[in-house]
């Protein structure tokens, strides 16, 4: 090898690991973010409880529904020109939501990023992995997960301070000088690569979109037109059929997007319905728990976001605990652990809360479910991972991230539509009727992914074998995608 050669490689490494992980960091804080400026966007746009859970979940829905369609983008045409692609319609998108009008207008540019995230967001580890060599991928990848988290525990306090002492739309406007900074470095830093023979899954994609779809709107039109109207009863009904052609498609197609024999595995299976199930009742807590301490408690963006951290911010001091735990005893009692502290935590919440319950009170709960969360996602990912062979393990990590953002689109539906029929804007008190039953099922969801989690196999008493190592027991011979 010449020398010029070898001594390109470590400053390549080094802008792939920049650029990914701004990309990642900007991708990750569109989901929370806006949590805390919904309140002014309320106020500003106008718009019912519905219209804010759709500022919310039209990024994250589409965001989820095309992440796996992204990343095969990506393998057919080139990843870092997809990665370009995806970044450009995230940068745009992020403009035109700060100019948008109307809550109209907002909702749909929102869905505009999610589809700029979905192609850009997986593409990220693909490039990094490209460029860093593979003994140094693992430090890589931990900057990477750091970077993200970073993103997740600040969202609600960026949100914040940017609507308090600039305006809400700066929350959108922080991306474009990052993405246009990014693009050229993209374009002149990273390799292009491909994967061979790799397919896309038009007809999947088209079937998971519509049928998620159709049920989170059914969801969120459920108490302002009624569950028996044409439209919820469309919705759900449509939703699941198309829901479960997309099951059939992946049992029966050649190369589907998401094989469902991957299910056969407890492993796999167990591991994704906890995901879904912890992001469902976590995204729709924060998502009334944010809008509580503001138009209840009376704090501004920057204070909620601040009081926040003990929750948001918890798995930054928490996650390095909870990866040392997880090599030490295995995932499984880690990731249990988890969902038990944030189902306690949103309980702790419901028996607590009231208009006038000081902070004081809260702090335990903020800091039991922020726990959970933190002891949740590490091993979790670590778990997604050994549940199938490594060939397979892009379309495992591409499963479960989407999971997860399904999961939180459908959390802020589920409680939004509880708080709704239950109470409303027009008082303090009316507030606090809506939320405690959206909180009480929040945590029933959780303590539901506890015991999905306990249906995990135990580590394998095999001597000098990872926890990497997938089980002999956990699944039926997993063949490679062909």
């Amino acid at each position: 090898m010449d020398q010029p050669t070898a001594a390109r490689r470590p400053a390549t490494a080094a802008w792939a690991l920049v650029i990914t992980s701004v990309a990642g960091f900007m991708a990750a804080l569109d989901n929370l973010v806006v949590t805390t400026a919904l309140p002014s966007i309320r106020k500003d746009l106008g718009g019912a409880l519905s219209d804010l859970e759709w500022t919310v979940n039209a990024y994250t829905l589409t965001f989820a529904v095309l992440l796996m369609f992204g990343a095969s983008l990506g393998d057919r045409f080139g990843r870092r020109k997809l990665f370009i692609t995806g970044l450009s319609i995230f940068t745009g998108a992020s403009a035109a939501a700060a100019l948008a009008p109307g809550i109209n207008e907002l909702i749909a540019f929102r869905a505009v990023q999610g589809v700029g995230a979905a192609i850009m967001m997986p593409l990220t580890l693909t490039l990094l992995s490209a460029a860093v060599p593979a003994e140094r991928r693992g430090t890589a990848f931990g900057i990477w997960g750091a970077v993200n988290g970073l993103a997740v525990a600040s969202g609600p306090l960026i949100g914040g301070s940017l609507t308090e002492h600039i305006s809400w739309q700066w929350i959108f406007w922080l991306n474009v000088p990052l993405g246009l900074l990014l693009l050229p470095l993209a374009r002149f830093r990273l390799a292009e690569s491909t994967a061979p023979g790799a397919r896309i899954d038009g007809r999947g994609t088209v079937l998971i979109s519509l049928g998620l779809f159709g049920i989170v709107f059914a969801l969120v039109n459920a108490t302002a037109h009624g569950w028996t109207s044409a439209r919820v009863l469309g919705g759900l009904i449509g939703g699941a059929v198309l829901v479960a052609a997309f099951v059939r498609h992946g049992m029966t197609a050649r190369n589907p997007m998401l094989p469902m024999r991957l299910f056969r595995g407890r492993r796999f299976t167990a591991i994704n319905v906890s995901s879904a199930l912890m992001f469902t009742g976590m995204f729709g807590s924060i998502f009334l728990l944010s809008q509580f301490l503001q138009t209840v408690l009376g704090y501004s963006p920057t204070e909620a976001g601040l009081r926040m951290l003990p929750w948001t911010g918890m798995p930054m001091i928490v996650a390095p605990i909870a990866g040392l735990l997880s090599d030490r005893i295995g995932g499984r009692p880690v990731v249990a652990a988890g969902l038990a502290l944030q189902a306690t935590g949103l309980g702790w919440f419901a028996l607590i809360l009231s208009p006038d319950v000081s902070y004081l009170a809260q702090l335990p709960a903020l800091i039991l479910s922020g726990a959970g969360m933190a002891l949740f996602i590490a091993p979790a990912t670590s778990l997604v991972m050994s549940s199938v062979i490594p060939a397979e393990q892009g379309i495992a990590s591409g499963a479960n991230n989407a999971l997860r953002e399904v999961g939180g689109a459908l959390g802020i539906a589920v409680l939004g539509s509880i708080f709704a029929a239950q109470g409303g804007y027009a008082s303090g008190a009316q507030f606090v009727d809506g939320l405690l039953p959206a909180l009480w099922v929040g945590a029933g969801i959780l303590a539901v992914g506890f015991a999905v989690a306990l249906l995990l196999p135990k580590r394998s008493a095999t001597p000098g074998r990872p926890e990497g190592t997938p089980e002999v027991d956990d699944a039926l011979p997993l063949q490679p995608v062909t």
